[in-house]
């Protein structure tokens, strides 16, 4: 395991999205961070330190990233360009990091997320 990994995290991540999953239900990553209790400093970014560990297992499980569900405000209802960016590393995403081809792309895996997480 990663030495940075935070799996106390990662499982508090998880049970605040499964239940959004069915309902492809997103969270701006500052209301779930205070859903969930990260405190400052740097709450942002540990949850997504977390969230981008929790897309490299569930690809590597052959399962779609239930992180799509946790969106940037700043980017109208999309994650983070990280994200995508992350999701070209795992051979996922082939298009820009924002735009229509990325919001179509979230579009996408959150049916995804839906279909395979909804009754999780």
């Amino acid at each position: 395991m990663d030495a940075a990994r935070d799996p106390e995290l990662e499982t508090r991540i998880r049970q605040a999205l499964l239940p959004r999953a069915a309902a492809r239900e997103t969270v701006p990553y500052e209301a779930l961070a205070r859903e969930i209790g990260v405190q400052p400093p740097h709450r942002i970014h540990r949850l997504t330190l977390a969230l981008e560990a929790m897309t490299r297992d569930d690809v590597a499980f052959g399962r779609p990233p239930l992180a799509a569900l946790a969106v940037s405000k700043g980017e109208g209802g999309v994650p983070g360009r990280g994200f995508f960016q992350l999701l070209r590393d795992l051979g996922l995403h082939d298009g820009p990091d924002r735009g229509d081809a990325a919001r179509a792309r979230h579009e996408r895996l959150l049916a995804e997320v839906a279909a395979y997480w909804g009754d999780a």
